[in-house]
C-alpha cells in the first residue's frame, strides 16, 4: 500500500523520467528541431508508454506480489499455459539490463 497518492505518482513517474531523458534530451532537442522533437516525444510516450503502463499497474495492484508470483496466480486463475509465467522472468531480466545501461550512462554523466 502506498502512503499517499502523491507517493504513488512520484514512484510511477521516476522511471519514466529517467536518466536517459536527462542525458539525451538536451542533445536531441537542439539537434532535431526543438519543439517538433518534443511533440513527437510526447506522442510516443502517450502511444507506447501508456498502454504498457496501465496493465502493469493493474497486475501490480491485483497481485500485490512479485511479478513472477503475480503472473503465476493470474495464470492459475484464468487457466492459461504455465509458460506464460516466463513473462515475469522477462520483466526481471529487462530490469537488470536497464539498470546496467543506466549505470553506464551515470558514469558518462559524472565523467
Amino acid at each position: 500500500m502506498w502512503s499517499s497518492r502523491l507517493a504513488f505518482v512520484l514512484a510511477a513517474t521516476s522511471p519514466a523520467v529517467g536518466l536517459v531523458d536527462i542525458w539525451r534530451f538536451p542533445y536531441m532537442t537542439s539537434g532535431n528541431g526543438g519543439g517538433a522533437f518534443i511533440l513527437v516525444y510526447l506522442a510516443c510516450i502517450a502511444l507506447v508508454g501508456l498502454p504498457i503502463l496501465m496493465p502493469e499497474i493493474l497486475l501490480g495492484r491485483s497481485g500485490r506480489m512479485s511479478p513472477i508470483n503475480t503472473l503465476a496466480n493470474t495464470v492459475r486463475e484464468i487457466g492459461a499455459s504455465k509458460r506464460s509465467i516466463r513473462i515475469g522472468w522477462i520483466g526481471i531480466v529487462a530490469g537488470g539490463l536497464i539498470l546496467s545501461f543506466y549505470s553506464g550512462v551515470a558514469g558518462w554523466t559524472l565523467h
